[in-house]
């Protein structure tokens, strides 16, 4: 197999622009880069998304943090990672600022530039597109980092976009790291398993409130004869769809959860915020 090249040519960026990349909306919009298109250190993720419907392409777990909070968040409607940025535009900025603009030093080339994610969010009753950029709180004593992101930040100003930068701190980790646990249960594919899963939810509703939930799902696996952790699983598609509200701020423990502790939605969609800059 020939090794991969991530070299940059212009034949490339109209290859590139010519598939579609960074391009379309929802579910038709195609990253600029994906995790094929940049040398990996293994913690780029393919997860597919619950508001796209589409594989979203995240190369690095800060960006798959921020991620899981865009997911949850009522207010956003659209997440489009790896979007380009018009290089005519960047080059221009870095020339007027005096920063060196990326460029490939094998072949010359101006590198085209991206941003983590832009954000299509409900605010005050109208839809607006945020830019954010997502960096480890150490890359900020990096010159060179903080010379990009100049020209990135003056870029979105100039098309009056608001930008923000994200680092690990903006993001609440138990947060992040529960909706990851219940993120890929949004769905249930047998139709009797959502039964149970539902079935589950009123029995939990009329146990005891001093219970735990280890012990509930339990008993309820007892009493409908099912393998045990099948009530986790239906637990996780009642979370990922609010059904079920419970302290994201703390770590998913079944055996420290009460059943006092839990808050129950009837209608899918419930709490927001916590999606740091997000909107």
């Amino acid at each position: 197999m020939a090794k991969r090249s991530y070299s940059w040519t212009e034949e490339k960026i109209v290859r590139y622009q010519k598939e579609g990349r960074g391009s379309g909306e929802l579910r038709n919009y195609k990253p600029w880069l994906t995790i094929h298109d940049v040398a990996s250190k293994g913690n780029s993720s393919r997860i597919k998304g619950w508001k796209t419907g589409r594989i979203h392409h995240l190369l690095s777990n800060i960006e798959r943090s921020y991620f899981y909070l865009l997911e949850w968040s009522e207010k956003v409607l659209d997440i489009r990672e790896q979007f380009p940025l018009d290089r005519v535009e960047t080059v221009d900025i870095a020339n007027k600022k005096g920063i060196e603009h990326p460029k490939d030093p094998k072949t010359d080339t101006f590198i085209p530039m991206t941003t983590d994610f832009l954000v299509t969010i409900k605010r005050e009753n109208k839809l607006i597109i945020v830019a954010r950029s997502i960096k480890p709180f150490s890359k900020l004593e990096d010159e060179r980092t903080i010379e990009k992101l100049e020209i990135e930040r003056e870029y979105w100003e100039k098309k009056g976009v608001e930008w923000a930068l994200v680092t690990e701190k903006e993001i609440p980790k138990y947060y992040a790291n529960n909706i990851q646990w219940f993120h890929p249960f949004i769905s249930l594919e047998n139709p009797d398993d959502k039964k149970l899963a539902y079935r589950l939810l009123s029995y939990v509703g009329n146990q005891e409130v001093s219970n735990t939930l280890f012990d509930v799902f339990n008993k309820f696996e007892e009493d409908y004869l099912l393998d045990p952790g099948t009530a986790v699983n239906f637990l996780r598609y009642l979370l990922a769809n609010k059904f079920i509200l419970l302290n994201m701020d703390i770590k998913i423990n079944l055996r420290s959860i009460f059943i006092q502790e839990l808050s129950f939605n009837n209608v899918v969609g419930g709490t927001d915020e916590k999606a740091g800059n997000s909107g």
